[in-house]
């Protein structure tokens, strides 16, 4: 279905639009109500897809699963019930939960799905950047919140 020219191709398209998108992020801060952001958009789209991609060659052994990947398995199966921003212990490392919200009702005002990840935290309490980028790049469905077609 995808090959790594496919991966080659979307990362090729994925920089400019970044570079768009955060400039269009600035530009919004603090403003509320409807916004037409066609950057941000288009960034998200391509990064969907090359996450798409990039699950296709990891489950077909083209490609190995990451670190955070691994990780967060192990986490997830080792505590299912954990709750938003709660810290466990891991191989001598810290490790935050969280939730996200991905799919909201169409009005907007209930959150219908909930995306769980796992951030590493540093030993002063932060989180670890280099680690949240990397979940960011694998999931960046759990970063785009859209509204159910009903």
């Amino acid at each position: 279905m995808y090959s790594m020219d496919d991966l080659h191709q979307i990362n090729a398209q994925l920089e400019p639009l970044k570079s768009l998108a955060d400039r269009e992020v600035k530009a919004i801060r603090g403003l509320t109500g409807q916004l037409y952001t066609p950057h941000i958009d288009a960034y998200n789209d391509v990064a969907i897809k090359k996450a798409d991609i990039l699950a296709h060659l990891k489950s077909n052994g083209e490609l190995p699963f990451s670190e955070v990947e691994r990780i967060t398995e192990q986490l997830s199966a080792l505590h299912k019930r954990a709750k938003n921003r709660q810290i466990v212990e891991y191989i001598n490392e810290k490790y935050e939960c969280r939730f996200a919200a991905i799919k909201l009702s169409k009005s907007g005002k209930i959150v219908r799905k909930w995306a769980k990840y796992w951030l590493k935290q540093e030993s002063d309490g932060s989180t670890d950047k280099a680690w949240e980028d990397q979940v960011h790049e694998i999931w960046p469905s759990y970063f785009v919140i859209r509204t159910l077609d009903l």
